[in-house]
């Protein structure tokens, strides 16, 4: 009882101390210290039994395998993103996009971006890197509150594409394995839900939008924008657009047969053709370097904080318990399931880390012939219902992309950012999945 009392002190710390706007590095380990002082975890290896998990191992086991993981992706990624501000090719795309589509339509031109992006095969990680500065131009251009910003790239990124059949983000991989499916399982429902997604997610974010410009909401400027140039003098916007396509391209092509590393030959070819083609319209050509490897190493240190927080808590007995309890859950197969990956996936504010822990224990519960009948599944089906419900609870306030996002890629705050990043990315979700139940039911 004490370490399921924990696990939610500590859990609830987390998000009251990201809300508040602690430094994840600091707020992460004392959450962590909570859940593992309850859960009977001993501090250090050398008050250990032989095997047995500690608050510090625990914690820097998942810490550092994040940042193994993922590092040099951040890394490239923000350099990325910031050769593309400092050469003006972001604004230059921008002020393309704003003259032919129209200035009304600047928030959807920053979706499209992230879903080609997200769905051509770059890490949702990455994506906010490679799409900030563009979408920062989009909105000067368009006069749109910034504070807004962080909820239509996650939108962009984290709902529609990331869980959609046939996407290359691994929240859609993850199930393969398990459930002996291919990555256009329920592909028939998938684009059904993918289409509500989208469409109600974009009607509600022009609706939040409007309502901020009505109310006197407008683009603040800041010291550290990069100041805009003359239009005549921008870079040509279809020059500005290759390394962009190049990143898709080369993700798309080659993330079969690389992994993981594609996107660090994807993001290291926009960077070249950034320089390439747009060299003489740079301010200062060291300087995104020299940001892109500082703001990297914050971000990807507050994803790593977060991870290592969700590692100390599977290590307690209370997560064992509330794992097994959310999976014993009545009410038929996809929706125990559903209901079991987005609780643990809120535990551990991660989409992969939740359906990692989830779906051992789920695939022997609803596919197999040794399953109750009233228990059994299509696999298709538990496949497309798990990637949909691990992309919403995810995204509560502690959720690393979320701060990373949110602080150290937009610079805002959660009082000011987190209301229209929960609407669009966890209440779509939410919804979407409970259509793809449906849509399953009536199959």
């Amino acid at each position: 009882m004490l370490s399921f009392i924990g696990l939610l002190a500590g859990l609830g710390l987390l998000i009251f101390f990201a809300i508040r706007g602690m430094h994840l590095l600091i707020a992460a380990p004392l959450s962590a210290l909570v859940i593992a002082l309850t859960g009977g975890l001993p501090l250090f290896d050398q008050l250990a039994a032989e095997g047995q998990a500690t608050y510090v191992g625990t914690f820097m086991d998942g810490f550092t395998s994040f940042f193994r993981s993922w590092f040099f992706m951040f890394l490239l990624g923000a350099i990325f993103g910031k050769a593309m501000e400092n050469s003006h090719a972001a604004e230059s795309i921008a002020h393309w996009i704003i003259s032919h589509i129209g200035v009304k339509h600047a928030a959807l031109a920053v979706v499209a971006a992230c879903a080609i992006l997200t769905y051509g095969g770059v890490s949702v990680f990455i994506v906010a890197f490679c799409v900030y500065s563009m979408a920062l131009s989009l909105f000067r251009e368009a006069n749109l509150p910034r504070r807004f910003l962080p909820g239509v790239i996650a939108f962009g990124s984290v709902t529609f594409t990331m869980t959609s059949a046939g996407s290359p983000e691994i929240q859609n991989w993850i199930p393969i394995p398990y459930l002996d499916t291919t990555p256009y399982a329920g592909w028939e429902v998938s684009i059904i839900v993918a289409v509500f997604m989208a469409g109600l997610g974009y009607f509600w974010m022009q609706r939040m939008l409007r309502r901020a410009i009505a109310n006197g909401e407008r683009f603040e400027e800041r010291a550290t924008d990069v100041p805009d140039v003359e239009h005549q003098g921008l870079p040509h916007p279809l020059l500005c657009a290759l390394p962009l396509l190049a990143v898709l391209g080369v993700v798309f092509f080659s993330h079969e047969a690389l992994g993981t590393a594609a996107l660090i030959v994807a993001l290291a070819s926009g960077l070249v053709l950034t320089y390439l083609f747009n060299y003489r319209y740079f301010n200062d050509h060291g300087r995104p370097f020299s940001e892109g490897a500082t703001g990297a190493l914050i971000a990807t240190a507050n994803t790593c904080a977060v991870v290592g927080f969700g590692t100390v808590a599977k290590a307690t007995p209370a997560f064992t318990d509330v794992v097994q309890y959310i999976t014993s859950i009545p009410g038929g197969g996809l929706v125990g399931a559903a209901i079991a990956v987005s609780i643990i996936c809120a535990l551990t504010g991660s989409a992969s880390g939740g359906q990692t822990i989830a779906l051992p224990l789920l695939a022997p519960l609803y596919v197999g012939p040794d399953v109750a009948p009233e228990n059994s599944v299509e696999p298709d089906a538990l496949h497309r219902v798990v990637s949909i419900a691990s992309g919403g609870l995810d995204s509560l306030p502690h959720n690393g992309y979320v701060v990373t996002l949110i602080r150290a890629i937009c610079g805002e705050s959660h009082q000011d950012a987190y209301g229209p990043l929960a609407r669009l990315t966890v209440v779509i979700p939410f919804l979407g999945v409970i259509l793809a139940l449906a849509c399953f039911a009536l199959l």
